[in-house]
């Protein structure tokens, strides 16, 4: 537990109710959303305003205490795992939108507001916030920015790093940064897409700036089924071939379809090996042709039923069911571990047949639902933590299918970052050189390295002695951890 002086001290900054420290306070506060990971902090702390973060910082830098910074726990990579010899700052109680300016197009946002709260409030200037992650409804600005979140529209529009134009925040020193500018451009090296997706090692983000997107005028949904998974992958290829860009390109495969139907009757059909979700906007002019067009190429590539949507509530029925797959799997299995990964989309159909063939040698099903556009995996793996064995496989399944991405091509993440759980996978796909550039970038922002220790970059000898590093469930402060 943390010392009495350090207690009193942070005493002086948060009222009590703001400093946790009971065992049954901090334990909710152990994992994100990956909970293969787990670990109990020195305390928690509860800051509701700026001059309070860079207060708690200075005092946490002056005692070398390590700092967890936590949004709303959504991550899935082991992010936002506490240290157990640390204490975990919750920027939880930052949920308020400061402005809109709709003339402008932009929102500057506390780093807890939820992403779906954004377009809701934008909503009366006919105005959305763009990136749209499936935990749209619970997850905040501050943990997008963290993780460079994307979502189902992120082909168009692009991920967080393409729709945030400022973001201010505090280092472990408690000096006040800006990154980017409310305007389009702004003095100086351009910082900002170093902090989205820093994954809290370098700041703590207090403000968030973002830029808004007016609504289409019209969306229409596509649903293509297929009896092969190939065929849908080809599709995939066919679309991006043509030139075409869609709002949205999403794939499910059987598992993924059989798991969702019967939770949110999304109407898809449940003989198809894989369906497509594709959707196109704009005017209503350029939806009709792009549809057209986009049904010709589906059924040429092999669709057995093309369906569009007719109204608006159908599109947001179909959408529904790609939005509720994590959920879903929860109904079919007890626990489930999502992997993302990113690999070339001329890769899709030859990868999942290996996923496939892995989850036979392995004896775990696998669900397979992904961003198909930017060829972004998200492997679902079902299975049983009560069962002995099963944690084991599931992890060892998961960094194969880390190692086949980097293999075609692609990378051992998209948009849930490294976290504690890809910290392996970046012994393989960066050069010992590459590595020292991103301890490098670390120590010019926290030279002691207290900010979210142990995540996202691997310490070089630990890479040279272990070959492949593996992250075990409940050591966090086990000496073989890396650690900056």
């Amino acid at each position: 537990m943390l010392n009495e002086t350090l207690l009193a001290a942070l005493g002086e900054i948060l009222p009590p109710s703001a400093l946790l420290t009971a065992d049954e306070d901090t334990r909710p506060y152990e994992c994100d959303g990956l909970t293969l990971f787990r670990a109990q902090p020195l305390a928690v702390l509860l800051p509701e305003d700026e001059a309070q973060v860079v207060a708690i910082l200075k005092l946490c830098n002056a005692a070398r205490l390590p700092v967890v910074a936590r949004g709303a726990g959504t991550g899935l990579s082991g992010g936002a795992t506490p240290n157990t010899d640390g204490v975990v700052l919750s920027l939880a109680k930052f949920k308020r939108i400061l402005s809109i300016d709709p003339l402008a197009r932009t929102a500057v946002l506390q780093p807890g507001v939820r992403n779906l709260a954004i377009s809701e409030a934008a909503s009366i200037y006919g105005l959305y916030y763009a990136p749209d992650p499936s935990s749209q409804i619970a997850c905040t600005i501050g943990g997008n920015v963290a993780e460079n979140s994307g979502g189902l529209h992120c082909l168009k529009y692009g991920l967080t790093v393409h729709n945030v134009r400022r973001v201010r925040g505090v280092l472990i020193s408690g000096e006040i940064v800006e990154f980017g500018n409310d305007a389009l451009d702004s003095a100086g090296y351009d910082l900002l897409a170093l902090i989205n997706g820093s994954e809290g090692l370098l700041a703590i983000t207090t403000e968030v700036s973002v830029r808004l997107t007016p609504k289409p005028r019209e969306a229409k949904c596509i649903l293509a089924a297929f009896d092969e998974l190939t065929k849908a992958g080809e599709a995939v290829a066919a679309i991006i071939g043509a030139g075409i860009i869609p709002a949205g390109l999403e794939m499910m495969d059987r598992l993924t379809i059989s798991a969702v139907e019967p939770f949110v009757h999304a109407g898809y059909p449940l003989d198809a090996e894989a369906i497509l979700l594709c959707e196109s906007d704009g005017a209503p002019e350029e939806v009709q042709a792009e549809v057209d067009e986009l049904r010709a190429l589906l059924e040429s590539s092999g669709a057995t039923r093309v369906e569009v949507s007719q109204n608006e509530a159908q599109r947001l029925r179909l959408w529904s069911g790609r939005k509720a797959a994590f959920p879903a799997a929860g109904r079919i299995s007890p626990d489930y571990y999502c992997i993302d990964g990113t690999i070339p989309r001329r890769s899709i159909a030859p990868v999942l047949t290996r996923i496939a063939e892995m989850g036979r040698e392995f004896g775990l099903r696998c669900m397979n639902v992904f961003h198909a556009g930017d060829g972004n995996l998200h492997p679902l793996i079902l299975f049983d933590a009560n069962c002995p064995g099963d944690a084991e496989r599931t992890e060892a399944f998961g960094a194969r299918i880390l190692d086949l991405c980097i293999e075609v091509g692609g990378t051992i993440t998209g948009e849930h970052g490294v976290g504690l759980e890809k910290i392996g996978g970046m012994c393989v796909q960066f050069s010992s050189a590459e590595l020292e550039w991103f301890h490098a970038i670390k120590h010019a922002f926290d030279e002691s390295g207290l900010l979210n220790p142990g995540k996202a970059v691997p310490m070089l000898h630990r890479c040279a002695e272990m070959g492949r590093m593996h992250v075990h469930r409940g050591q966090l402060s086990h000496p073989e951890l890396p650690r900056f």
